[in-house]
């Protein structure tokens, strides 16, 4: 009977925070940054909380006890009458701050969401099956501006005063569902299906101010909005190269095939009069593509430590050619071409656990981890590639003496563009993330069986 209860439960908290994740993705609650007016956004940092306080390291993890959303090979580890289940949250602060016309900018803000709600696991032995719902990326913005006084200028001369208000929200978020199966002793292959959707919507607002003729002028408004809906496809690889009972060091690799998002985009403009009068009225498709992506990483873990190295490359510019320009701003007039890039990421963490079977001193089966990330941002602005990276923290409590299920804390704190943001005007971006996650594990260490008939009740 308690098994049945827990089960219920558990599909009971499924069904309850799935839609709520789903609809939590359609707000722009996930970001808050300017560079996000282009393209499909920021991307989110993928994997459960234990692999993003290690810098996001992850493709060589292989665990029993940790949900892997990097490697569809690692689904394989699921030990046999098992059930893994991951539920994750995040809250993030964006600080904005630039130099506009010699004065400095600033603004802040705080956003809340689910980061992620996964579960493994086995099918048959040495065959596993993962899942995951997660955020993929999020626009998030909202840039006011006044067109500046030049006497030479006719709306200046002619009209007035004219203000101008770009907004954005939207997400699009990723669905994933894989199988891991031990295809040789120590050697694992995984493949995984990917469904991307949602929506982005743009808009931007000009508004006069008139200081001649008869004041009669009414705002215009346009809108564009991006609805996503495609599939696309990851393929993984893992091998245990040292693997007795002191350590294991494992390799891993995955390969995402990328794929077309060839988002339906409806673009409108229409006076912002007391009909809402339709000026223009299209739509069309962008060809828009996912990257292919390459990771590949190192794991190494003794009874106390845990070591990840990884390297991710993207192809984000050799597969849209597509460029985009910035508003005209300053004194010159000028503007930026924007365009996306390939991208080459590193990253490195560590866990230590000081005694995971302690039976009186309870900080010593705490999990400490920490990492580090940089590579760059996946848009030039002008030309200019966008330094990035992120420092990670976090703790793993088990719920109970030598449990898998339990607690995990994290922080991240991470900047954006400081490499070039003063040179050329750009946002210089800081963020903080806190992440509080929770993992519900099934099996010997709790008495419990899912899927499994007992002989007497």
């Amino acid at each position: 009977m308690r098994v049945k209860n827990t089960l219920i439960r558990l599909f009971v908290a499924i069904a309850l925070l799935v839609p709520f994740g789903a609809a939590a993705q359609t707000s722009s609650i996930n970001a808050f940054s300017p560079f996000t007016m282009y393209g499909i956004g920021e991307l989110n940092t993928p994997g459960t909380l234990p692999m993003r306080s290690m810098g996001g390291v992850g493709v060589a993890v292989r665990s029993g006890g940790v949900v892997n959303l990097l490697n569809p090979a690692a689904f394989s580890a699921a030990p046999q009458k098992t059930f893994l289940f991951d539920f994750g949250l995040e809250g993030q602060n964006y600080y904005n701050a630039q130099r506009v016309s010699g004065e400095a900018k600033k603004t802040a803000y705080n956003t809340f969401n689910f980061h992620d709600i996964a579960f493994q696991f086995p099918l048959a032995k040495k065959l596993g099956l993962g899942f995951s719902l997660t955020p993929y990326s999020s626009v998030g913005y909202r840039i006011r501006g006044d067109r500046p006084y030049d006497p030479s200028d006719p709306v200046w001369g002619n009209v007035g005063r004219m203000h101008s208000l770009y907004e954005g929200e939207g997400d699009i978020t990723e669905v994933k569902v894989g199988i891991g199966w031990e295809l040789f002793k120590n050697f694992s292959v995984g493949i995984a299906a990917q469904y991307y959707w949602g929506s982005l919507d743009r808009t931007f607002t000009m508004e006069v101010t008139p200081i001649t003729g008869d004041g009669n002028y009414v705002a215009m408004k346009g809108m564009d909005k991006y609805v996503v809906s495609s599939i696309k496809g990851q393929v993984g690889v893992q091998w245990d190269a040292v693997k007795n009972t002191k350590r294991v060091l494992t390799v891993g690799a995955a390969f995402d095939f990328g794929g077309d998002l060839n988002p339906e985009v409806t673009k409108k403009i229409y006076v912002n009069d007391l009909v809402g009068t339709v000026a223009k009225n299209d739509e069309t498709h962008l060809p828009l593509l996912l990257p292919r992506q390459l990771q590949a990483g190192l794991f190494y873990q003794t009874a106390k430590w845990s070591l990840g190295a990884d390297y991710v490359y993207q192809d984000w510019g050799g597969r849209n050619a597509r460029v985009e320009h910035t508003a005209v701003s300053g004194p010159d007039k000028s503007s930026f071409a924007v365009a996306y890039t390939d991208t080459h990421t590193l990253k490195f963490g560590a866990e230590f656990t000081p005694d995971r079977y302690d039976i009186r001193h309870f900080l010593k089966r705490w999990s400490y981890r920490a990492g580090f990330r940089c590579g760059a941002y996946n848009q030039t602005f002008g030309g200019h590639r966008l330094a990035q990276y992120a420092v990670t923290l976090g703790i793993g409590i088990p719920v109970k003496q030598w449990a898998v299920s339990g607690i995990d804390i994290g922080v991240e704190y991470g900047r954006r563009g400081y490499n070039v943001a003063e040179r050329i005007g750009l946002v210089r971006q800081q963020y903080v993330k806190f992440s509080i996650g929770f993992t519900l594990f099934a099996g010997a260490e709790n008495s419990e069986y899912w899927f499994l008939r007992p002989k007497y009740d």
